[in-house]
């Protein structure tokens, strides 16, 4: 999707997003400026578009809504239907998550050196217009899951780079080495390159 084609709502964030980017190189300023920016999108649930917002029955859903076309930063939406999860994964690049329709719980881990997940800190809930950080350099790992077993939930995420093309890693609840992914998304079809 180009730009120009954007809901009006999502072409004010991609702007923000372009000229933070060529303007701010220190993380944590960044991130801080990034969540004001994702708090004003995620304030009103009238922009995304229907096609973005299909659960899947079985699996949650990544929609890719814009990359950037350097690659340095990507949006999605994230459609969890009643009950859906991700297994425990990383993302090895900053990212800021806002909730747009439902709710959703992440739990942080921490791994152990012989790859054992443990839980840190208490889950996150969050509702309608609330943002929650990851990063590498805050604590890259969690899992994610809907709230609600009655309704959909929708979040809609930023990262440091074109998330579907990254590689990163699902850890065990038994331990052991971490499996690599690339997530992909449920709109497009990567091709390797």
């Amino acid at each position: 999707m180009q730009n120009t084609e954007l809901p009006v709502a999502l072409k004010q964030f991609v702007n923000e997003m372009d000229a933070l980017l060529n303007t701010v190189s220190d993380e944590s300023i960044l991130h801080l400026n990034v969540g004001d920016a994702m708090a004003k999108l995620v304030a009103k649930d009238d922009w995304l578009d229907p096609a973005f917002s299909l659960p899947h029955p079985q699996y949650y859903q990544q929609y890719l809504l814009y990359a950037d076309p350097d690659e340095r930063y990507s949006v999605v939406s994230f459609v969890w239907g009643p009950g859906q999860q991700t297994p425990i994964h990383d993302h090895t690049v900053w990212g800021v998550v806002g909730m747009l329709r439902g709710e959703e719980i992440s739990q942080n881990y921490q791994i152990a050196a012989d790859g054992m997940p443990s839980p840190t800190g208490e889950a996150i809930l969050l509702t309608p217009g609330k943002i929650a950080l990851v990063s590498p350099a805050l604590g890259d790992v969690h899992a994610v899951r809907n709230a609600l077993d009655d309704q959909v939930s929708i979040s809609i995420h930023v990262y440091g780079g074109n998330i579907g093309k990254i590689k990163r890693h699902v850890f065990s609840q038994q331990g052991g080495l971490p499996k690599d992914f690339i997530s992909g998304y449920s709109n497009i079809e990567i091709v390797s390159e």
